[in-house]
C-alpha cells in the first residue's frame, strides 16, 4: 500500500500497517520558514529552496525529498500551482536565512523596522513587526459597524490579509479557466503520487465576523446583536455554497480531503456558550458538511484550535470527518478522553507532539517521549493522522526536529 491508503485507512478508523503522518498538507499542519530551513539542515538537505506559500503565516511548502526524507503522506493541492521558478524571489528571513515569496507578494520595508503591506488603493491590510515571523491584520471593514447592504461583500472581505494574501491555489483564482486548470493539475498531482490531496477552501464563519468586525467586536455582537450576526452570516453561507459547489464539481472525485477553518476556542475555554454555538453557527456547519459529502468522496476536515471539547459531539452531528489541530494543551481537552468519548466518530489530525513546550523547549529525549505517548493514546484502532499541534514554529531545535519524526517512523 501506498501512501493515499495509509491515510485513508485511517480516515476509515482503520489502524493501517503505517502511520500516516501529514506536513504541509494545510497551512495549519505545516512549519514555519524558519523551521523549515531548519529542518532540511538536520536532514542534509544543502539546497536553499525554502518557498513561502503561505505568506500571512510565513508558511513553508515541504518539498517532494523533505517529505520522502520524513515518510510524509500527503500534499497540498496548492503546490501544483506557482510551479516555475519565475513564479518566486528571494528574500532573508528574521534569522537571516533565505526563503522564496511568490512574486504577486510585495510587502513593503517599514520605517521603524519589519514590513508593511498595502493594497492597490493604499490601505494598510497587514504588519509584520521587527524580527516578526508572520503578518498580523491590521484592516477590519466593518469594525465601526455592519453595512445597511452586502451588495459591495466582495471588495469588504477582499481587504482582509487572509484573503487579499490568500495561498495557493486560491491566488491564482484570477486566471483563465481557473476551474479547468484546478481539475487538470489535480489530476496531474494525483497520477505523479500516492499521497493523499488536501484542499483548503476555509469558508469560515465565526471568523470572517472577526476578520469583518474586529475580535472583541464579533464576540459582544455574538450576544446583542444576533439579528446583525445572522444576516452577515446568511451572505457568507451563500458565498461559501458557491464556492464548494465550483470545487465539488472541478476536483470532488480527485481530492482526498477538503479542509474547512473556524477557531472556535481559546486556550481557556470556548469563545462562546455551547448553546449560541448550537443555535448560530452548527446548522450553517452541518449545511456546508453536508453538500460536501453528498456532492463529492471528500472527507471533511475542520481546523479549531483552542478548548472545543463542549461541542465536540456537536462537531460530530454537524457532520465533521477530521478535527485538527487537537490542541491537548487547552482547558478540557485531555488526549486520554478526546479518543475515549470520540475516537470512534471521528479523526483527530493533530495532538501528536505538543509545540508551546514540548517540540520547542524539551531535550530530544523528551520530545521522543512525549510524541510516543501521544501516538499510543491517539493511533489506537486508526482514526489518527500524525501531525503535531499546529504548525511547528521558528524556535524549534534541530535535533527536536529530527527527535519528532524518529519516534513517528520508530512507531510500531
Amino acid at each position: 500500500m501506498g501512501s493515499r491508503e495509509y491515510v485513508l485507512q485511517s480516515l476509515n478508523h482503520k489502524q493501517p500497517e503505517k502511520l500516516p503522518l501529514d506536513l504541509g498538507g494545510t497551512p495549519s499542519s505545516g512549519i514555519s520558514a524558519i523551521g523549515y530551513n531548519k529542518l532540511k539542515k538536520a536532514l542534509g538537505i544543502n539546497d536553499r529552496s525554502c518557498k513561502i506559500y503561505d505568506v500571512v503565516q510565513q508558511v513553508a511548502q515541504p518539498e517532494l525529498n523533505v517529505l520522502d526524507a520524513i515518510h510524509g503522506d500527503t500534499l497540498c493541492l496548492g503546490r501544483a500551482f506557482n510551479d516555475k521558478p519565475e513564479d518566486w524571489y528571494d528574500v532573508t528571513l528574521a534569522d537571516g536565512s533565505l526563503g522564496q515569496y511568490p512574486v504577486w507578494f510585495k510587502p513593503t520595508k517599514a520605517e521603524k523596522g519589519g514590513y508593511n503591506y498595502y493594497d492597490e488603493e493604499g490601505d494598510y491590510l497587514a504588519r509584520m513587526p521587527e524580527g516578526g515571523t508572520f503578518f498580523d491584520q491590521t484592516y477590519f471593514p466593518y469594525i465601526d459597524a455592519y453595512p445597511a447592504d452586502y451588495k459591495d461583500i466582495a471588495k469588504a472581505m477582499n481587504k482582509v490579509l487572509w484573503q487579499k494574501l490568500a495561498h495557493s491555489p486560491w491566488d491564482n483564482a484570477g486566471m483563465p479557466d481557473f476551474w479547468g486548470e484546478l481539475r487538470r493539475r489535480a489530476l496531474k498531482l494525483r497520477e505523479s503520487s500516492d499521497r493523499a490531496i488536501v484542499i483548503t477552501c476555509g469558508c469560515n464563519l465565526f471568523e470572517w465576523g472577526t476578520f469583518l468586525r474586529k475580535m472583541d467586536n464579533f464576540l459582544v455582537d455574538i450576544y446583542t446583536e444576533e439579528d446583525d450576526v445572522i444576516r452577515l452570516l446568511d451572505v457568507l453561507m451563500e458565498i461559501h455554497l458557491q464556492s464548494l459547489e465550483k470545487v465539488c464539481n472541478a476536483v470532488g472525485d480527485i481530492v482526498d480531503i477538503l479542509r474547512f477553518g473556524d477557531d472556535l476556542g481559546m486556550t481557556t475555554g470556548m469563545f462562546m456558550s455551547q448553546e449560541k454555538y448550537q443555535t448560530i453557527f452548527k446548522p450553517r456547519h452541518t449545511k456546508l458538511c453536508e453538500y460536501v459529502h453528498k456532492h463529492s468522496t471528500m472527507k471533511t476536515f475542520l481546523h479549531s484550535c483552542g478548548s472545543i471539547y463542549p461541542i465536540m459531539g456537536d462537531l460530530i452531528e454537524a457532520g465533521y470527518d477530521i478535527i485538527n489541530p487537537v490542541q491537548t494543551t487547552a482547558k478540557q481537552m485531555d488526549p486520554v478522553a478526546l479518543k475515549k468519548e470520540f475516537g470512534k466518530d471521528i479523526v483527530f489530525w493533530g495532538g501528536g507532539c505538543n509545540t508551546q513546550s514540548v517540540l520547542n523547549q524539551g531535550t530530544p529525549q523528551e520530545v521522543y517521549d512525549h510524541t510516543r505517548k501521544m501516538i499510543d493514546i491517539f493511533f489506537q484502532d486508526g482514526g489518527f493522522v500524525f501531525n503535531t499541534v499546529h504548525n511547528v514554529l521558528p524556535d524549534v531545535p534541530e535535533e527536536n526536529m529530527l527527535a519528532l519524526y524518529r519516534a513517528v517512523g520508530e512507531y510500531k
